[in-house]
């Protein structure tokens, strides 16, 4: 079969700088998303709901991504708005070490850097696509993708190991304006990029209607229809699960913090490996084909998790394997689909669909983890993972009623609704 994507050149081009920026920006992430919780737990002595509120108050801010999507779909500069979503998160961050140092570090101050956190990071996800669409040929979309989930993957195998030394050695606060510094570089690189001005949605209609439209635009068009119930399925399940896995592991497998965290760490393999190979893979089978192997083995090997019974051992490959094969899938499937939705969706509602997708699909995320709660109270732990694994999987029964599975590749135009 012939190749069906390209290779994009990376040496001197946008890309390539927008590539070391992001780089750099996920290894910070890595740090705070361990620092934070930490900072809650060891020096302010957080409670479980404490904790839980701040989980909360960071995806909070993707609910109203649909009205934000439709403001920056209105704007020329979306490049602006990345640096400045940058920048606000990197302020955040560095009120942190600040009144660590001067005494004066309170909870309340980390839930306003936790939801300052969130709104930066929704305004840079909904700014996103269109300036991604600028430094990019179409047929370069599966690799450029490709090697931005590989980056990412492998911020998630090193990171946690660098955050923890950083942490130990300097503290959780101080470290966390490494992950400041992180953004301010990417603002920087971003800065520097000269990339062509995305067009401004028509802004003729009502504001209201033309956060509608984004939605409409979605549930018109079969395939981006098709991906966002995919999607919500999966991620729906997969965080009933994931609300459990710890609990699972420690109490019914008998993992130690130790075993537990090697286990995650080969999950996070998988992840880089599916990253890695993905532009590959879609070569040989076609991009609709990734799409669904994807969808269908993130989920799935949750039952092999489920039926685990044994040694400490076999326990721990248990969960490690069900973590590398989710991991593969995961990055199989983001690749491909992220992808395929930026060829089809046109330029002025990029940013109106990226916000509706997001608030569905992330809005998703906490509920799962509450019913996943509920369910593992109410039939057990193993009959959850079971349950998830199973529905969640069926998720990708949703692209069967789509033209998803018949894609060998990126489309090469928009042939759905046109922009309202």
């Amino acid at each position: 079969m012939p190749e069906t994507t390209k290779t994009l050149p990376v040496k001197g081009t946008k890309f390539g700088l927008f590539w070391m920026g992001q780089t750099v920006s996920q290894f910070g992430d890595r740090i705070s998303a361990l620092a934070l919780p930490l900072i809650a737990v060891v020096m302010l002595h957080a409670q479980a709901e404490q904790t839980a509120l701040l989980t909360a108050l960071i995806w909070l801010p993707n609910l109203l991504s649909p009205v934000v999507g439709t403001w920056v779909d209105g704007q020329t500069h979306k490049r602006r708005l990345m640096i400045l979503a940058d920048v606000l998160r990197a302020l955040a961050l560095l009120s942190l070490p600040v009144t660590y140092l001067t005494s004066h570090l309170a909870m309340g101050q980390l839930y306003v850097v936790g939801l300052l956190a969130g709104i930066g990071q929704m305004a840079f996800d909904v700014s996103y696509p269109s300036f991604f669409v600028t430094l990019i040929p179409r047929s370069s979309y599966v690799d450029a993708n490709s090697k931005l989930s590989t980056t990412r993957s492998m911020s998630f195998v090193a990171g946690p190991a660098i955050g923890g030394a950083l942490i130990q050695a300097v503290s959780a606060p101080v470290a966390v304006a490494l992950d400041a510094f992180s953004f301010l570089f990417s603002a920087t690189v971003i800065g520097r990029i000269k990339a062509d001005t995305p067009p401004a949605a028509d802004r003729k209609l009502p504001f209201r209607q033309r956060v509608v439209a984004g939605m409409a635009f979605i549930r018109r068009h079969s395939i981006l229809r098709a991906s966002l119930a995919c999607s919500t399925t999966m991620n729906f399940f997969m965080f009933a699960a994931q609300a459990l896995i710890i609990l699972f592991a420690n109490t019914v497998l008998r993992l130690s913090a130790g075993e537990i965290g090697f286990a995650l760490g080969i999950g996070a393999v998988g992840g880089l490996i599916g990253a890695v190979v993905a532009r590959r893979v879609v070569n040989v089978v076609g991009l609709g084909r990734t799409i669904m192997l994807g969808a269908a083995l993130y989920p799935s090997p949750l039952a092999l998790l489920a039926v685990a019974h044994g040694s400490q051992w076999t326990n721990a490959l248990a969960l490690g394997g069900m973590e590398f094969l989710s991991g593969f899938g995961v990055m199989l499937f983001d690749i491909g689909n992220n992808s395929l939705r930026a060829a089809v969706t046109p330029d002025a509602m990029r940013s109106r669909t990226s916000g509706a997708y997001s608030a569905v699909n992330y809005g998703s995320r906490p509920l799962g983890a509450l019913v996943g709660g509920w369910l593992g109270t109410a039939i057990g732990l193993r009959p959850t993972l079971l349950t998830a694994a199973i529905l969640g999987a069926a998720g990708c029964l949703w692209l069967l009623l789509s033209p998803i599975p018949g894609l060998a590749t990126v489309p090469e135009s928009v042939n759905e609704p046109t922009a309202t």
